[in-house]
């Protein structure tokens, strides 16, 4: 495959003397890996691709430290969860208790639900369902950094091509300040209180608090932020949401497996019951 490097080094093809004559010839895709051992130079070439989709400074220096993450290999080539049945999927991610907390939050602050629904049209359940199957209502929002994880993952050879554009949003969040090299989140890179995935994070992050910042480990900002997203995907206010209802569709684009989906719908219904 053809890297920036080598075109540059060819200035007799054709490619580039047209190039040159029309303007910059086009950024070609960093050549994917799967092992550990081509991690540091994919990474000299994906930073021109960074670059050019208008990373800065920062995120560059980030992206040049970010680090081959095993544990987000072996979570992402060892995924058993979604082969369960719906009945043995909601015991495993303990959707009883999701549901008797969820309604004590719910309950607790209505107001601040009520709220969301107003502005969003999508209702408490929905929001509680995704914040407690996330991250057991931010007790546990992750342990791996999340440039790592999202860099690994557009490097592996698996998904770049769905990983890519998360990989540039999460250097961009580190442009604007909103998480650091540091910042810890899901083994896939999906961060604060309902794991967002970094490209989404950045196109659909609103600050719900009104401090002049998009912070995804704040509560406020993450349910607001998530609600933003659903009602983006065509959310339709007063719709259903269970299985064969205008919403479950909207379900289906927060989450790919059927069997997240349903369980989502299904406590819901039982917290907004």
């Amino acid at each position: 495959m053809l890297t920036i490097r080598s075109l540059r080094n060819s200035a007799h093809g054709l490619g580039l003397a047209l190039g040159l004559l029309i303007g910059a010839a086009p950024v070609l895709a960093a050549q994917c890996g799967d092992t550990a051992a081509g991690f540091e130079a994919w990474k000299r070439d994906f930073a021109t691709e960074a670059a050019a989709a208008g990373v800065g400074t920062r995120g560059q220096e980030v992206l040049r430290a970010a680090g081959y993450s095993r544990r987000t290999i072996s979570a992402d080539r060892n995924q058993k969860s979604f082969r369960y049945s719906l009945e043995k999927f909601m015991e495993i991610r303990g959707a009883d208790t999701i549901v008797r907390q969820g309604r004590q939050r719910r309950a607790r602050d209505a107001a601040f639900y009520d709220a969301l629904e107003r502005n969003y049209g999508v209702p408490a359940g929905i929001l509680i369902a995704i914040h407690g199957m996330e991250t057991g209502f931010g007790r546990f929002m992750g342990d791996t950094a999340v440039v790592s994880a999202i860099v690994t993952l557009t490097y592996d050879c698996r998904r770049s091509d769905f990983f890519r554009p998360h990989a540039i949003g999460a250097l961009k969040l580190v442009d604007r300040g909103s998480i650091t090299g540091r910042t810890e989140g899901a083994r896939h890179g999906e961060l604060g209180h309902t794991q967002f995935l970094p490209g989404n994070a950045l196109r659909y992050g609103v600050d719900g608090n009104g401090d002049g910042r998009v912070d995804l480990y704040n509560l406020t900002d993450a349910l607001a932020s998530t609600a933003n997203y659903l009602r983006a995907k065509g959310w339709q206010t007063g719709r259903g949401y269970r299985e064969g209802e205008p919403n479950f569709a909207v379900i289906e684009e927060w989450n790919a497996a059927t069997v997240y989906q349903k369980a989502i719908a299904i406590m819901a219904a039982r917290i907004d019951g």
